[in-house]
């Protein structure tokens, strides 16, 4: 079984630090790459390029909770999220069939 996950590319969990502006500040972010590409995904899906993406969640974030302790970590989760409701689409479509 840990060959699934050990065997995987270390590319996939190479961390990549992007600089852009989140609501006109300077910022850093330092994910994996595995995350980065479902960010695009997310990003396109919404007709948005990953920086408007986050800066947009971001502020929406900033709206419901206030500065997030750890944003990183709210990406990641965003991410995991995507990939869970994306699950439960496909798993609902294919039962409607």
């Amino acid at each position: 079984m840990c060959r699934i996950f050990a065997g995987q590319s270390p590319d996939r969990y190479m961390l990549e630090t992007r600089r852009m502006r989140l609501n006109g500040q300077s910022t850093s972010i330092r994910l994996e790459n595995a995350f980065w590409d479902i960010l695009d995904e997310i990003a396109a899906g919404e007709g948005l390029s990953i920086p408007a993406f986050v800066s947009r969640l971001h502020a929406e974030v900033l709206e419901l909770h206030g500065e997030p302790k750890n944003f990183t970590s709210l990406l990641r989760c965003t991410c995991l999220l995507h990939r869970e409701t994306a699950g439960d689409s496909a798993r609902r479509h294919i039962a409607a069939e």
